[in-house]
């Protein structure tokens, strides 16, 4: 089985995050893997261990990239591709990432895509979508369960606290959502290997490209959102307590 796993480098949310004249400082930023990508590799890993075949993990972005894909070669996956387009492109969006990975899968044989439901810097959640269509495949989106059997699949879709049972088959694309699987951690040996296995780097000249992969949108502002106030502890008889909510509230409103 031919499995492909989309993979973002992304901030680490839980550090701290310098945005100065609109962009984001990277120098003091910390780099990770998208945390629902994580789900997405860890599913991929079971679901050759079970039926056989090959853990392809790809991204789109610079040479720092390569940290990320060596830790997702150190999981599990068996090979690895960055398509390096810091030459080429200034920004990027939905649109061009979509175009790019779809152009370097279209001519692959290709059984399972995974990715991470939504990517946590940015959170669209377009990019597993509109990469099935441009293959034209079915895809199904905030999964938390994957049967395989044969090319029936039967997954259990996420829908807002509640779940649904879908059944398609393969080729298939499918993202990730948290609940899925309890991702692994690298081990020692695992990094070891990872080393060893095939990393490619390819650039945008090398893919067949006819189309202009140019940003369809664009970002007016980035900024922090606004601190938040202490709350407040109401006090007096309950009656009064009401009243001075309400008067609270019809100051926000």
């Amino acid at each position: 089985m031919n499995i492909f796993v989309l993979l973002k480098r992304t901030f680490d949310t839980e550090e701290k995050i310098t945005i100065a004249n609109g962009q984001i400082m990277e120098d003091d930023a910390e780099f990770i893997i998208n945390p629902y990508d994580e789900y997405a590799i860890e599913e991929a890993i079971r679901v050759r261990d079970e039926h056989g075949g090959e853990v392809h993990v790809m991204t789109v972005g610079d040479e720092e990239a390569e940290k990320q894909l060596r830790t997702a070669l150190a999981m599990g996956a068996d090979r690895a591709t960055l398509i390096n387009i810091a030459d080429d492109l200034d920004e990027t969006d939905a649109f061009s990432i979509s175009k790019i990975i779809g152009e370097f899968l279209k001519d692959k044989e290709v059984d399972l895509i995974l990715a991470g439901n939504v990517a946590i810097d940015g959170g669209s959640g377009q990019i597993g979508p509109r990469v099935a269509d441009i293959l034209n495949i079915p895809y199904v989106t905030t999964i938390t369960k994957l049967v395989i059997e044969g090319e029936k699949v039967t997954v259990t879709k996420d829908v807002e606290g509640d779940s649904e049972m879908i059944e398609t088959k393969l080729p298939l694309l499918v993202t990730a959502q948290q609940g899925l699987n309890d991702p692994r951690y690298p081990s020692l040996p695992g990094i070891m290997k990872a080393k060893k296995k095939p990393l490619d780097e390819l650039e945008l000249d090398d893919l067949d490209l006819e189309e202009d992969v140019e940003v369809k949108t664009e970002t007016i502002e980035r900024f922090l959102p606004p601190k938040k106030e202490a709350g407040r502890i109401l006090q007096g008889d309950l009656q009064d307590q009401v009243k001075e909510l309400g008067a609270l509230l019809n100051k926000v409103l």
